[in-house]
């Protein structure tokens, strides 16, 4: 007898390997799910513009890309000691504007060339509500704790998102023609609207999506929050503050995630990377000993033996990592 309802998932329809550039763009889940990708190997762009949320603010951000944007003076702030932009998480920011204008454009210049060649863009949605710079009626990506007073808050509705999508993805497409779209919806929880606000913000967010998938045959949707919500249906699998996922529950729809788009061999590829991984972390009590030059010894070898087999696997750090303990 199954004791859960379980969440169907698209297994077998769409691949990700080793080969293919990733960019993900999106909430703090996007962030869990790209540091798993990074630790299996994959080659992910994640959040040039830091941690977004709704989805105006990543099409903005992404706009700006396609546009190569230059950020300048004028499109900073000061204020507090601090320079920084509202379309970027405060990790941009600095006391010096230079520093902050360099953070922002390295970014950008690396984001604009992964956009251009991705295979896929992956896109997490956390919330359907905006901040609206009063100024200028913009979306923000980043509020950066300024007074509310400064912001107008309101509801997205399903058509203005796909609206702006349409739109959007028909310029990516132009600049990336074979690029994959994957679309989520984070499974964190935003009390600040209560329970019932929350669950009106998830549903245009999943409306907008199902919109935007019918119409392009390019666009696809992984139910992270459905995984959460309706398979994982218990408090063990939230973090302590109850709203988000615990590591076990990022672990899960993680496995959800490689049965969905993991070849049996980018499966097999991962088990001998995790291999070597769990061998570089092992630190010997004699740094010194034949014995441990031996085992270092054999982990070069499976390094270099993975990147024979594929050359575009990225392991020169794990290479220096190694020669660096063997001439010690």
């Amino acid at each position: 007898m199954e004791f859960r309802t379980k969440v169907e998932l698209p297994v077998g329809q769409y691949k990700i390997c080793h080969s293919d550039l990733l960019m993900l763009w999106g909430s703090c889940f996007s962030e869990n799910m790209g540091k798993l990708l990074i630790d299996n190997k994959f080659n992910c762009d994640i959040n040039p513009f830091g941690i977004l949320y709704n989805p105006f603010s990543i099409a903005k951000s992404i706009s700006l890309l396609l546009e190569k944007k230059v950020y300048s003076e004028d499109d900073l702030r000061f204020d507090k000691g601090m320079w920084y932009s509202l379309m970027h998480h405060s990790s941009f920011s600095s006391s010096d504007k230079l520093e902050c204008l360099n953070k922002i454009n390295f970014r950008m210049i690396k984001g604009s060339a992964t956009l251009g060649k991705a295979n896929w863009l992956i896109l997490t949605w956390g919330t359907a509500r905006v901040y609206e710079w009063k100024e200028t009626g913009e979306v923000v990506g980043n509020c950066h704790k300024l007074p509310d007073k400064l912001f107008v808050r309101r509801l997205l509705d399903v058509d203005e998102i796909v609206s702006v999508y349409i739109s959007l993805l028909e310029k990516i497409r132009l600049v990336n023609p074979e690029v994959q779209i994957l679309f989520t919806v984070s499974p964190i929880r935003h009390a600040k609207d209560g329970l019932h606000g929350n669950q009106l913000s998830k549903a245009v967010l999943l409306l907008a999506i199902e919109k935007i998938c019918q119409k392009f045959s390019y666009c696809h949707y992984f139910p992270s929050y459905e995984i959460l919500l309706d398979e994982l249906r218990d408090y063990r699998f939230y973090a302590d503050d109850m709203l988000h996922p615990s590591q076990l529950a990022i672990n899960y729809i993680w496995e959800c995630f490689c049965e969905c788009f993991f070849t049996t061999e980018t499966l097999h590829i991962m088990k001998e990377w995790q291999e070597i991984k769990k061998g570089l972390d092992h630190r010997s009590f004699n740094a010194k000993s034949e014995a441990y030059y031996t085992f270092l010894s054999q982990i070069m070898l499976k390094i270099e033996r993975l990147k024979e087999k594929l050359p575009y696997l990225d392991v020169q750090n794990e290479i220096t990592l190694c020669q660096t303990r063997l001439k010690k």
